[in-house]
């Protein structure tokens, strides 16, 4: 059966497709996506107060590495077989280095369905994806140029929303504790998938909005939204082996190599490289990644994730 919120997916999606007067209001929407920050933040700071924060520094410091090598690795594919400018490779590439928040609120409902664990501290490991991927980006595009404003950039990728909601959720979490939570448990545990429903129709609904740019740009984005994120997949699986994490870890860390960001990339690329397409970067983010992802993508990383623990291992 089809998990019911990729049914509310392909209901916005088949919507915005046939032009349907479906339109979720922009409040809502803004809404829902602070629930789901915070639900993510919450959940994985309980967790993180069960064990030590040294034992977190390895796992940490291999995320960032990926996020950096990710991103080198996407650049050289989009400026030489995409023929991409510059400043739209390095765009693009920040995008697949990054992480989308969608992506893994999906994947986390698609283990919890199956009751299959995964690592408490992924959220935290989520967080620091965001930052590396930006940061060569910005480096690929420009150089290490006086005249990029760092200052405004820093602001954007530390105290942006998503990073503020994520870490006060893993500190909130970590601070009260499973039972000093408990009063706002049915609120933000509780009614996860449901705000998730919500959260995917409105996602369907601008994927399909990112379709006439995927017709424009011909096949290549096509290709690369979905070669890149199966690719991206191998290396976050290798690392969750390496790393020595569950099956369930090792699909989550699949997925958040796998998955592209359409919040904080987008808006850091922004300020620090105008000249870059913003529709090249967010219809293969949106019209082709994302919906492969929650699709298809997800169980596919979990079967890698499988065979890495019982064929890899001997």
């Amino acid at each position: 059966m089809i998990d019911p919120i990729i049914l509310f997916f392909l209901l916005g999606a088949v919507a915005g497709l046939l032009r349907s007067e479906l339109r979720l209001p922009a409040a809502v929407y803004e809404f829902v996506s602070i629930v789901l920050l915070l639900s993510i933040g919450l959940k994985g700071g309980v967790e993180l107060a069960k064990q030590p924060f040294s034992t977190l520094l390895p796992h940490m410091g291999a995320v960032i590495a990926m996020g950096f090598v990710l991103t080198l690795l996407a650049f050289p594919v989009l400026r030489y077989l995409g023929r991409f400018t510059r400043a739209d490779a390095a765009s693009i590439a920040a995008h697949y280095g990054s992480v989308s928040v969608g992506t893994f609120a999906v994947a986390v409902a698609y283990l919890g369905s199956r009751q299959i664990p995964f690592e408490e501290h992924m959220p935290l490991l989520l967080v620091m994806l965001e930052v590396p991927a930006i940061l060569v980006g910005i480096v690929l595009a420009r150089g290490l140029s006086r005249e990029t404003r760092w200052r405004t950039v820093a602001h954007e990728v530390f105290l942006g929303k998503g990073i503020v909601l994520l870490l006060g959720g893993l500190l909130i979490g970590w601070a009260a504790g499973p039972d000093g939570l408990k009063p706002i448990e049915p609120f933000f545990f509780d009614l996860f998938k449901g705000f998730l429903a919500v959260f995917l129709l409105e996602m369907g609904l601008i994927t399909a909005k990112q379709i006439g740019s995927l017709r424009r740009y011909g096949p290549f984005l096509v290709a690369f939204g979905i070669g890149m994120p199966l690719f991206s997949a191998l290396v976050g699986t290798w690392l969750g082996w390496v790393l020595d994490l569950s099956v369930g870890g090792t699909a989550i860390l699949a997925t958040l190599a796998a998955s592209a960001s359409y919040i904080a990339v987008p808006a850091a690329m922004r300020i620090s490289v105008p000249e870059a397409n913003p529709t090249l970067s967010l219809a293969a983010a949106l019209g082709i990644t994302f919906p492969f992802n929650v699709l298809l993508g997800i169980p596919i990383y979990h079967a890698l994730a499988v065979w890495a623990h019982t064929f890899a291992r001997g």
